[in-house]
Formats: structure tokens, C-alpha cells, sequence
């Protein structure tokens, strides 16, 4: 039983240290938001404030064919602005898709005590981690929404560590969106300058991810988040989104838009998988490619899932702008620096918009 709303210690140990995550107070029968969840009114999401995003997405299958060029093309600029773009014919099944977003919702319906065992605190692998908002410690105020979060080494530790519930399509997932991750890194290293192989890749991406995120039903989505303001730490995020959407993004200065430092939210497409460029690309390119600044809102309709593929360089990798890249500018905007380092900075704060990069910037 979900302890008094007005008992915020209580609540915070009922939520995150016995599992409950927020399901768990959302089944207990609560009509508003617990106080703990109400964001300051800056950081609040008004629907009625986002256009959608109207750019197509982008066919991947012709990038084997005679409009390379011009589709290569697409995914750098798109790299450049936004941050964010959708592809289709990305190689990954529909039906494998469809099944993800099930797995998710089959998972996060489990009894508290199944996920429980996966917490941070307790978990029996280090790969593993059911969680719910981003750092609660951290927060003046928690993000609705409910995580598992795997860690990929290799094939067999994933079979043996991962949860039994989703794993085996969760990994099917992983191995069937390699060929699109490298195609599109392909193209935003070469228009840098930087050919990739197999003796170099792993700089790029050697380190991969595969979350589920649940965002229960909201009493009143107006006064909270299912994620806030941030970019993500690697190099490309892999999203899968349901039906239902809620994904939002800033469209930065730089862009030539009316709507420019205003949020467009990124509709839905059926088949279609979402990317984005995360910290690490921005680094690299010296600036040039833009990791985007995005945010998730709830809904009071239905609970929404989504399913992110994180990728980034291993912990002990080095990061610092390209020299092919730096000899173009003349200058280096961002430091070398441990990746190792990076992610304790970026775990170690409350989302916060780019202010991520900061630990990295050179002023």
C-alpha cells in the first residue's frame, strides 16, 4: 500500500528504494501529482506550446543506391541543426518493433518485487539497473517515469545477466540496428573527414545500451515530466517511440526557423525509428554537428513507452574535437578528457538542458 501523498520521506523510500517506481503510486489510485513531481513552473510542459515537427523521414535504403549523395547529405544537415531526425527502411523489422514496445509493457506490469530486484543497490549484475526518474538524489523535482537500463559487453553475459523477460528481444533489437548505426556514422565521420573501419569504430561506439522507459498515466500532465531538459552523453541514440508520442525537442539559435528556441515535438511515424545526436558527436565535430536539447511530456490518456539504444565510446576512451576537424576551425572549443569522466559529471547532475557540456567546454 502507497504511503500518505504528504509524507514526502515515505513516498521518496515507497517510489525509489522498495521499486514501486511510479507505477506503483499510479496503481495505488492516486487523482493528483504527488508534490514531489511537481516541476517549478519553467520547466513545465504547455502541449498547446509545441508545433510538430513537419521534416520527413529520411529513407535509408537509398543510401545503397544512386542518391547516396543527396541522402547523405540529409543526415548531415539534419546533424547540424536540429539534432534529430527519423529514418525509415532502417533494416530493423517492423514486427521485431512491435514486439519491443509489447516486452515493455508486459515488464514494467510485473509485481514491484520482480523489477525491485534489478535496483542499482542490489542488483545481481553490473549491467542491469531498474530505476525510476533520472537521480532522484539529485532533483528538486523527480522525473514520472520508470526505467530498466542494460548494459551490452557481449552476446553471452547479456543472455546470462540481462532480465529473462526482455531479453532476448531487447538484444535482437541491438543487433539488428548495428548496420543502420554504422551507416549513419559512416556518413557524419566522412564529412568530417574521418573514414571509419573496423580498427576505429569502437572509438566511436564501443560502449551500446538498450533502456526501456515507462511513463505511466498522469493525473495532471501539466505539472510534470516524464524527462527533462537534457542532450544525451554519447555519440547517436537509437529511439523507439510508440503511438502516443510526447517526444520534444528545442530548435536551437542557430537555425534559420521562425521557431527557433521554441520546442517542436517529434511526431510518431509508423516503422520508423528516431535519432540522436548525442554530446560526444558534438565534441568531436568541434561544434558543428548539435546534440539535441529534448524532453519528454506525460499523458493522463494512456501510459507510453519508449525504447532508446544508447551508444558512446568505451569509459577509458579519450575524447577531444577531431584534428581534421580542429585544422579546418583553427581552434579547439572543447578539452581532451576521459569518457570515464564525462559520464560521472553527467550522472552526477540533475538534467539540466546542454549544461552537460560545460565539463568539457574551453571558455
Amino acid at each position: 500500500m502507497a504511503p500518505s501523498l504528504d509524507d514526502e520521506s515515505s513516498l521518496f523510500n515507497f517510489i525509489v528504494r522498495d521499486g514501486n517506481g511510479v507505477k506503483g503510486i499510479v496503481d495505488s489510485g492516486i487523482s493528483k501529482v504527488p508534490r514531489p513531481y511537481i516541476q517549478p513552473p519553467a520547466e513545465q510542459i504547455n502541449k498547446k506550446n509545441a508545433s510538430k515537427c513537419e521534416i520527413p523521414p529520411i529513407d535509408l535504403s537509398k543510401l545503397d543506391g544512386p542518391e547516396h549523395d543527396e541522402v547523405a547529405n540529409q543526415i548531415v544537415r539534419a546533424a547540424e541543426t536540429l539534432g534529430f531526425f527519423q529514418v525509415v527502411n532502417h533494416g530493423v523489422p517492423i514486427q521485431l518493433l512491435d514486439s519491443l514496445k509489447q516486452i515493455a509493457h508486459n515488464f514494467f506490469g510485473l509485481p514491484a518485487e520482480r523489477k525491485a530486484v534489478y535496483r542499482k543497490e542490489v542488483s545481481p549484475s553490473p549491467l542491469v539497473k531498474y530505476g525510476t526518474s533520472f537521480v532522484p538524489e539529485k532533483e528538486k523535482a523527480l522525473e514520472w517515469k520508470d526505467y530498466i537500463s542494460m548494459g551490452y559487453t557481449n552476446e553471452n553475459e547479456a543472455l546470462q545477466q540481462w532480465p529473462m523477460e526482455c531479453r532476448d528481444v531487447a538484444l535482437q533489437y541491438l543487433k539488428t540496428s548495428h548496420e543502420m548505426v554504422k551507416k549513419l556514422l559512416d556518413v557524419l565521420m566522412a564529412n568530417l573527414g574521418v573514414e571509419l573501419d573496423d580498427s576505429n569504430i569502437d572509438a566511436f561506439i564501443g560502449k551500446k545500451m538498450v533502456n526501456m522507459n515507462f511513463y505511466p498515466t498522469c493525473p495532471n500532465p501539466e505539472l510534470t515530466v516524464g524527462v527533462g531538459r537534457h542532450s544525451d552523453m554519447g555519440t547517436l541514440t537509437i529511439l523507439l517511440q510508440d503511438e502516443i508520442g510526447g517526444l520534444h525537442v528545442k530548435v536551437p539559435e542557430i537555425i534559420d526557423m521562425e521557431k527557433k528556441e521554441e520546442w517542436v515535438e517529434i511526431p510518431p511515424i509508423p516503422g520508423a525509428l528516431v535519432i540522436n545526436i548525442g554530446d560526444m558527436l558534438q565534441i568531436w565535430s568541434n561544434g558543428r554537428y548539435k546534440s539535441a536539447e529534448h524532453r519528454v511530456r506525460t499523458t493522463s490518456t494512456k501510459s507510453r513507452v519508449s525504447i532508446p539504444i544508447f551508444t558512446s565510446p568505451q569509459a577509458t576512451q579519450k575524447v577531444a574535437p577531431l584534428p581534421q576537424v580542429i585544422e579546418k576551425d583553427g581552434i579547439a572549443h572543447y578539452r581532451e578528457f576521459l569518457f570515464s569522466d564525462y559520464m560521472n559529471s553527467f550522472f552526477g547532475n540533475a538534467h539540466a538542458g546542454k549544461k552537460s557540456l560545460d565539463f568539457a567546454k574551453i571558455n
